[in-house]
């Protein structure tokens, strides 16, 4: 059993104190003549100061717990906040990071999730779309659709495979979508606010040989005039921060046109002879 003295230093450590008890008629005359008690301020104190002085103090009714149970409370360390100005120097989980909860342009508005890139990060074949599409934007992977299959068999045609020295990305990281939520392509203003992460992820994964996908991954790599035609860009070997560019068709536009197919393989044969020259080099 815990006596009244001890009770009330609980009580009172706990912040419930004092305990009232009633007091004969004698004690309360002689209330009339004390002076008006001093009433000290109230300083509040925290959880770390509160629990230091409990493990101090040898008067304190938790004085009979072993010290070594009683431990300071440490603020939380929490991760510095990377302005979006500092993205040129992030590395791989802070770009993934910031991508995930970007707002700096409007499709965040309307996305299930960023899509932020898929493969080898030391790849030496960097595969570049416009955008995720429908399919891309519930799975949270590029190039998961119809689309993304037809360019998986792509890659076995040039006797690769996903995910092995290869890294898939797009312009932007959102789904853009019209009025009706269908697919479109992403505006200028889009693609540019999200050009720094592409190119922070082209930095970081320093490819042989970079594939654009149709016109706006070429257009926006390139800078160049978006009246440009892809037709214009192809059969020719292009350079991006001194890395070689190769334009094809995007895989979507070879499934509304397959005729085409036979254009797009001899893109990624140019491809290939490009890559092979740059690894003799």
């Amino acid at each position: 059993m815990i006596d009244q003295n001890r009770r009330e230093v609980f009580l009172n450590e706990m912040g419930l104190g004092p305990v009232w008890s009633q007091r004969g008629a004698a004690a309360l005359m002689e209330l009339d003549d004390a002076p008006a008690p001093v009433i000290p301020s109230v300083v509040a104190s925290t959880p770390v100061e509160k629990e230091l002085r409990v493990a101090e103090s040898p008067s304190s009714a938790w004085a009979d717990i072993e010290p070594a149970k009683i431990t300071a409370m440490t603020p939380a360390v929490t991760q510095p906040i990377i302005p979006v100005t500092d993205v040129a120097h992030m590395d791989w989980e802070q770009l993934k990071s910031v991508v995930s909860t970007c707002t700096q342009c409007d499709l965040c508005k309307s996305r299930t999730q960023t899509i932020f890139g898929v493969g080898d990060q030391k790849a030496r074949w960097l595969f570049v779309g416009e955008g995720p599409g429908r399919n891309e934007d519930f799975q949270g992977l590029p190039f998961v659709g119809p689309a993304g299959k037809l360019l998986d068999n792509m890659f076995v045609a040039m006797g690769m495979k996903r995910g092995e020295n290869t890294y898939i990305a797009n312009i932007v990281k959102c789904r853009p979508t019209d009025a009706s939520k269908r697919d479109r392509p992403p505006a200028a203003e889009e693609a540019n606010a999200c050009m720094p992460y592409l190119e922070r992820q082209i930095a970081l994964i320093n490819p042989t040989v970079i594939v654009a996908l149709g016109k706006t991954a070429a257009l926006s790599l390139l800078k160049l005039d978006p009246a440009t035609p892809v037709s214009k860009l192809r059969g020719m070997v292009h350079h991006y921060a001194g890395l070689p560019v190769i334009v094809t068709y995007h895989p979507a536009y070879l499934l509304r046109s397959p005729a085409d197919k036979s254009k797009a393989w001899a893109d990624l044969c140019l491809a290939m002879q490009t890559y092979a020259g740059s690894a003799d080099a």
